[in-house]
């Protein structure tokens, strides 16, 4: 009997993962938006997460589709804040799942900002 492999062709590649922050002048007044890219990861298949202050929130969040470009795969997810939110929280998180691989990126404010 023959079965297809179902396993992905090639090595096992993590994706870089990177954690866009809000501009400061995207801070006056409207939502906020932070971003999370992942780049050239095999195979396709990553979760992303993200936390507030050590708490999981789905709301505002918007994945996009994977796209391959030379059997590599990229992708992004970014998270949309109220002014109030932004304001009143102080770490940001963008949680990596691919396969049984797991990576965080975070970022934390200064209290610093006028």
């Amino acid at each position: 009997n023959y079965f297809p492999m179902c396993l992905p062709a090639g090595p096992m590649v993590r994706p870089s993962v990177s954690l866009l922050q809000p501009s400061s002048e995207k801070l006056s007044g409207g939502p906020v938006t932070l971003a999370c890219l992942l780049a050239s990861y095999s195979p396709q298949g990553v979760e992303v997460r993200w936390e507030v202050d050590g708490t999981e929130v789905a709301e505002g969040v918007l994945n996009s589709l994977e796209e391959e470009k030379s059997s590599r795969y990229s992708s992004s997810s970014t998270l949309m804040l109220s002014q109030e939110n932004w304001m009143n929280a102080e770490v940001f998180s963008c949680r990596v799942n691919h396969h049984d691989h797991r990576q965080a990126k975070s970022f934390r404010k200064n209290r610093c900002e006028g």
